[in-house]
């Protein structure tokens, strides 16, 4: 009986003690500047696609994607919410061969892109 109780705790404070969104530490990343320097956006597309080592920040990028993409991003704040979307913004419009290589590496079946083909399709420019 003890052990059950025990065990109940345990799994109700894991519960409570996960965060119900991703960091904020790193939402005052300037993204327009990244997204307007070739070598800023250079740096975080090698460290996304294992290329190179990564800075903090993009290293904590890369380890919240997957599962940003796979929920819809709900654990994002709403910094990062409109970083996202810039940065969408941004590589398909302007850089539409770095957002093929990303999406290969983390989105291989398409499933991503055809969750979210009315969003890259409303930031596409005519």
């Amino acid at each position: 009986m003890k052990l059950a109780l025990v065990l109940g705790l345990c799994c109700l404070a894991l519960a409570w003690g996960k965060p119900s969104t991703y960091t904020d530490k790193y939402d005052n990343v300037n993204v327009d500047e990244v997204l307007e320097s070739d070598r800023l956006l250079k740096g975080y597309v090698e460290c996304l696609m294992d290329r190179s080592r990564c800075p903090p920040d993009a290293k904590t990028l890369k380890e919240t994607l997957p599962d940003a993409l796979e929920n819809e991003c709900k654990k994002c704040t709403a910094k990062q919410k409109t970083n996202a979307d810039k940065v969408v913004r941004h590589l398909v419009n302007k850089r539409p061969a770095l957002w093929k290589e990303l999406a290969s590496k983390y989105d291989p079946k398409d499933q991503y892109q055809q969750r979210y083909k009315d969003k890259i399709e409303a930031v596409k420019e005519a």
